[in-house]
């Protein structure tokens, strides 16, 4: 079989009638970020806002690390006359949509100069909506897939990723040239003018959407019951007879407990805990150079523009490209194989940055090392996102994989956020004990080292992942099927 004929076959894995609808998840899952982010950001400043009064609208991201916390209510509960209709997971993503629609009329009618608190009001209903409408669309994409496709699973986290950058960074190029469009027309609300503008992108979303598929409805309903019958009957036989409280309990457990107990279930209860270490530990280097990437960029002496052009533009498009190239590797290699494989990749591209750090700002060097981190970054992301579908219980998808993300992200962000505790140590050390030679000066010595530990952070969440790899291997080849 010749290269082409390969790369053809390779690439097989999206052709598929479920892809579609997959790649327009990612892309009404990466929407509400430019509403709520860049876009609003702009217009606050715009408005007259100091920087510390706009930093403070960035705790609405918060509630996306807490979304677990309302998730089994989205397994469980169905909306009335929708879900009927058009199934449960479409029924309360539609519900999202429009109150993500009223919020953005709402931005329509308000000024961050007036009513500033009012406009914070309307981005956290924007943010809860969204972070909400997150849970439905992550376990709606793992329900179109079996349990038996690990290559489609692979293929529709690519598409899911891709689609959220899609989304992010063209919605928030259409939002800017809206606004410049509407400031020159000489529209005093431009700003307010954008929001309404994009409601039409709400609108086609959801046309769209409900020419989709939904999920096993009818299978996820009558599993989740029996495990609520199974609760009722030990909770009779303990005593308690009273039918209206029985079954309210034994709803209360099948909601909240069952999601839990199938996942330890399943695993086991130490391969459980280790898989739950490695998802916090998995992406913890990559995180903490994410948060100090600007600022070393800039230290060493990169101009906005060459920031703006290698970092962002091709970043971006880099990224779509990898993340699909990253759902083929996933493919071939199989899961637990492609998680060692993009992790030490990962890893290894940190060192890229340490070796600028020791050269100085070279724009070859620039280029190469942001190309090498968007591709590791996108596969070891689309890996990250199919090894945690592939765990999670079709019964109880939406708390499951929204429990890990959250479980993942809320460490990420929280490790991360001393990274500049440890830059900050790192260069008083070696001013301290004057590590400056060959022309590198101590507090570019200081990047470096800081470049080398992230190479490393990755190791422990690896190191557990080694623990369980067989057992792990196991659990996978007994519901996929391997691509050849």
């Amino acid at each position: 079989m010749n290269a082409w004929a390969q790369a053809t076959r390779s690439f097989g894995i999206y052709i598929d009638r479920r892809m579609p609808q997959i790649f327009l998840l990612g892309l009404m899952q990466g929407f509400p970020w430019i509403l709520i982010g860049s876009t609003l950001s702009l217009w606050l400043r715009e408005g007259g806002l100091s920087r510390a009064d706009i930093g403070l609208f960035g705790l609405v991201f918060s509630v996306y690390s807490i979304n677990f916390l309302w998730a089994p209510l989205l397994d469980r509960i169905p909306l009335p006359f929708l879900s009927q209709r058009i199934g449960q997971r479409r029924a309360w993503i539609i519900l999202m949509q429009l109150l993500i629609f009223a919020a953005m009329v709402g931005m329509f009618i308000v000024n961050p100069q007036t009513d500033l608190y009012l406009v914070a009001a309307l981005a956290l209903g924007i943010a809860i909506s969204s972070a909400t409408q997150d849970i439905v669309l992550d376990a709606l994409r793992i329900d179109l897939i079996r349990e038996d496709e690990a290559d489609k699973m692979t293929a529709a986290a690519a598409l899911m990723v891709a689609g959220w950058w899609t989304a992010f960074k063209l919605g928030g190029a259409i939002a800017l040239y809206l606004a410049a469009f509407y400031q020159k027309a000489g529209f005093v609300n431009a700003w307010q003018l954008v929001y309404l503008s994009l409601t039409a992108l709400i609108i086609l979303a959801n046309i769209l959407l409900l020419l989709g598929r939904d999920g096993p409805n009818e299978q996820r309903r009558r599993e989740q019951r029996s495990y609520d019958e199974k609760y009722s009957k030990l909770l009779a036989e303990g005593g308690l007879q009273l039918q209206i409280v029985n079954k309210t309990i034994a709803w209360l457990l099948g909601t909240v407990v069952s999601p839990l107990w199938s996942f330890f279930r399943r695993n086991g209860v130490a391969m459980a805990f280790v898989l739950l270490g490695f998802i916090m530990l998995f992406k913890v280097g990559e995180a903490f150079l994410g948060r100090m990437s600007i600022i070393f960029y800039a230290d060493i002496g990169f101009t906005k523009e060459e920031i703006a052009t290698y970092s962002k533009l091709i970043g971006w498009v880099a990224t779509i490209i990898f993340s699909l190239i990253g759902g083929v590797i996933n493919a071939r290699l199989g899961l637990v194989v492609a998680v060692f494989v993009s992790g030490f990749a990962m890893a290894a591209t940190n060192l890229l940055f340490s070796l600028m750090a020791l050269v100085g700002p070279e724009v070859w060097l620039f280029a190469v090392a942001v190309v090498a981190d968007d591709f590791t970054s996108a596969v070891s992301t689309v890996t990250f996102v199919a090894f945690i579908s592939q765990l999670c219980d079709k019964t109880f998808s939406a708390t499951q994989y929204a429990l890990m993300a959250s479980l993942g992200t809320f460490a990420r962000n929280t490790l991360a956020s001393f990274s500049g505790f440890v830059v900050d140590g790192l260069e008083n050390w070696t001013v301290a004990h004057n590590l400056a030679f060959g022309g590198v000066s101590a507090e570019n010595m200081a990047w470096a080292i800081f470049f080398v530990i992230t190479t490393l952070m990755v190791l422990p969440g690896l190191g557990l992942l080694w623990l369980i790899s067989a057992r792990l291997q196991d659990l996978f080849n007994k519901a996929t099927t391997k691509m050849l």
